[in-house]
């Protein structure tokens, strides 16, 4: 299949673009015979060999496929000055939320385009800081990414996990916070772990998987996780075995210690469900913490969700679903925790409860309240005390402080607002920012509305949408439409610095809040979980509709944008309705329903989507895995897909098979791209390579609109 690149001129007015066209061919891809079969069903994979990372035919077809893609984006005309205005935006300072552990306060700080964020800490809030780790350090091109920063509670050492091309994979160190100096102790092979010290800082527990086998790190299944226990100044191989789950292998596993270092919690999840076990050992004093002490079951079975907020003179408060779609906190005696002892604390409302801390002896909650955040206040008693007032609509994150201490922290933003760190100070009921980020454009300029839409079903879905103050709804607004719609994960209205760039342009921004997320509670997410996947389809695609009928924009003026389960996302929707949308950005999607399950964590994934070795997964797998659905010679979306060569989470297989079989069958000339970031995983890539990604995918969204510059006042 060819396609024809086209060069805009350098005169942007929109009556005088010419078009330069030169021939290009796509990579010639070979195909193998191979098929599977599923029960009666026999399925083709003719680029299966696309699976072999190693090998290097991949890697011959990943560097010919770049080259052109390379080529392609270098000749847009607006790349450069998109790279420079996000580049702009990009560059302001901003800090994390500060956490006290061991005697300081920890945070992290950008100074606006730094690859990666450093670690300070500092004696008291205001006082001087101190710098205690410059993870931009640690290679001198950003590829080596901080996975990890955990300070030991006697303030002895900290904790720090690096990782490859910011792979799941950690490597965890040990560092003298009074000298600097490593220590001699490494932890390899910990994945979706956190580590958490005792209190004599003696060592702490962590997970971890067993070696992978050579060539199998970035895309070997996993099975049989662990918990152990690290003593400080031994090997690795010594680490004792806390708790494992021999006959349950593909168990995700984990521990962490309550506030006090007396309680060690041990949750265990089958796949990506929230629904867990929760397991608990008293190792007694936390000054001299019995590491053999029993681990005892608290409650069993995976059939709901029972998240630990603490644990408060022998009484556990937890946040769980049981009974309570929207969520709810209940309390118990931690020394028999039965159903029939739980005390409601904050029942189940109307609104979704999001995330609950203990700090200062209160309860904090974190509600959705039709997708934007709101913060109360409760006694433990359950007894509703004040709101914190807020900014405005938009999202509220990195909430946490200790019961022990008074200040409470958290983030805010919207799309408008740059995440703002507040201490939220309790005797004058009122919040102050730390270190605020200052402004890189003028956001008056602009304004952010909550609608919503009605799905296919009728469901209405809400959306918000950033343009221009006094906007024409004329059909003419080129729109990027964004969403996720799955995991129970809420997509909320959040800043992303890249996206003034567009706006600036009179771009529209839309995030829709599909089903399958977590914006409505369990009822939602199940509402797009396996067989009813398709709602979440219909709910993007009635997102595009409504944009269009309502005048912010045309189909050659939609563009739709997701990552990871968002880039099935947009791969079904560009397949479903190819008419309504002018271009699509997966990005490291899973595009092959029928085999993601035997790579490193898919497996896990099967809670959501179903398996295909399921007989009665199988179909509704099949009619829209995106891999399985393209038709030869259909007129499919101008399409950039974008992944990355240590994507270890979605394995860049998936864009590389359904990038070869869009290529051949493209029935246009709409481009048909792939963009493969090199030292890049899941979700990390250094500053400089982040902004360069995001303007190629703008640059090419805005030529395929035929969208020019206009003078920023």
């Amino acid at each position: 299949m060819r396609f024809r690149l086209i060069v805009l001129a350098a005169s942007l007015a929109p009556a005088s673009l010419l078009a330069q066209t030169t021939p290009l061919t796509y990579p010639a891809t070979r195909t193998v015979d191979v098929s599977d079969r599923f029960g009666s069903a026999t399925v083709t994979d003719p680029y299966r060999w696309l699976e072999e990372l190693n090998a290097p035919e991949t890697a011959q077809w990943v560097a010919a496929e770049n080259a052109i893609t390379s080529s392609y984006l270098a000749a847009l005309p607006m790349r450069e000055s998109l790279k420079a205005r996000i580049t702009e935006l990009w560059n302001y300072p901003r800090v994390s939320a500060p956490r006290w552990q061991g005697g300081r306060w920890y945070y992290s700080r950008n100074t606006g385009l730094q690859r990666q964020s450093v670690m300070y800490s500092r004696a008291t809030l205001d006082g001087a800081e101190q710098m205690v780790l410059d993870p931009n350090k640690l290679s001198p091109d950003g590829s080596i990414a901080l996975s990890g920063f955990v300070p030991s509670p006697d303030g002895r050492y900290v904790a720090y996990g690096q990782s490859e091309g910011g792979s799941d994979w950690s490597t965890y160190f040990v560092r003298s916070l009074a000298t600097g100096r490593l220590t001699s102790d490494t932890v390899r092979w910990v994945k979706f772990s956190g580590l958490s010290w005792t209190h004599d800082g003696r060592g702490f527990f962590y997970g971890r998987y067993p070696e992978p086998s050579a060539g199998e790190q970035l895309r070997g299944a996993l099975h049989d996780k662990k918990i152990y226990y690290h003593t400080i100044g031994t090997t690795q191989a010594e680490d004792r075995l806390i708790y494992e789950r021999a006959q349950e292998p593909t168990l995700f596993i984990s521990a962490n210690l309550d506030e006090t270092g007396r309680y060690l919690l041990v949750t265990t999840n089958k796949g990506t469900s929230a629904k867990n076990e929760l397991f608990v050992a008293d190792l007694g004093n936390p000054k001299r913490p019995n590491l053999a002490a029993p681990v005892r079951p608290l409650f069993t079975g995976h059939d709901a969700a029972y998240d630990p907020i603490g644990i408060v003179d022998g009484v556990i408060y937890l946040l769980t679903d049981r009974d309570a779609q929207r969520r709810r906190i209940v309390a118990a005696p931690l020394a028999a925790p039965t159903v029939d002892r739980w005390r409601t604390v904050v029942p189940e409302g109307k609104s979704t409860i999001e995330s609950a801390d203990l700090v200062g002896g209160r309860l904090v909650v974190v509600t959705l309240e039709d997708v934007a955040g709101a913060i109360r206040f409760y006694r433990l008693s359950g007894t509703p005390q004040e709101t914190v007032p807020l900014p405005g609509l938009g999202s509220v994150g990195g909430v946490g402080g200790r019961n022990d201490r008074p200040e409470l922290f958290y983030s805010f933003t919207s799309p408008l607002v740059p995440t703002t760190v507040y201490r939220y100070d309790a005797q004058q009921k009122r919040s102050i920012a730390f270190e605020p980020p200052k402004l890189t454009f003028d956001p008056s300029r602009y304004t952010t509305e909550r609608v919503f839409y009605p799905s296919k079903d009728g469901t209405k879905v809400p959306m918000f949408i950033t343009h221009r103050k006094g906007m024409a709804l004329d059909g003419a607004n080129p729109t990027m439409l964004y969403a996720y719609g799955g995991f129970d994960i809420t997509t909320n209205p959040t800043f992303r610095a890249d996206v003034p760039a567009w706006l600036e342009l009179g771009g529209v921004w839309a995030t829709a809040n599909l089903r399958g997320g977590g914006e409505y509670g369990e009822a939602w997410h199940e509402a797009g979980m396996k067989e009813k996947k398709q709602n979440v389809f219909d709910d993007f695609i009635a997102a595009g509709e409504y944009l269009v009928k309502q005048r912010y924009t045309s189909p050659s003026k939609l563009a739709i944008m997701g990552g990871s389960n968002g880039g099935l996302l947009v791969g079904v929707a560009m397949e479903q309705r190819p008419d309504l949308f002018a271009v699509a950005l997966p990005a490291v999607g899973v595009m092959d329903m029928l085999r993601y399950h035997r790579f490193t964590g898919g497996g896990a994934w099967a809670t959501e989507y179903g398996s295909a070795d399921d007989s009665t997964a199988f179909p509704y797998l099949r009619a829209y895995s995106p891999l399985h659905n393209i038709v030869a010679g259909k007129c499919y979306p101008a399409t950039l897909v974008t992944t990355a060569d240590h994507d270890d989470r979605v394995v860049p297989s998936h864009s590389f098979k359904f990038t070869a079989a869009l290529q051949k069958a493209q029935g246009c000339d709409k481009p048909v791209l792939i963009r493969v970031e090199t030292q890049g995983s899941h979700g990390y890539r250094p500053t400089d390579k982040r902004i360069a990604e995001l303007a190629d995918e703008w640059a090419f969204t805005a030529a395929q609109m035929g969208v020019t510059p206009t003078p920023r006042p």
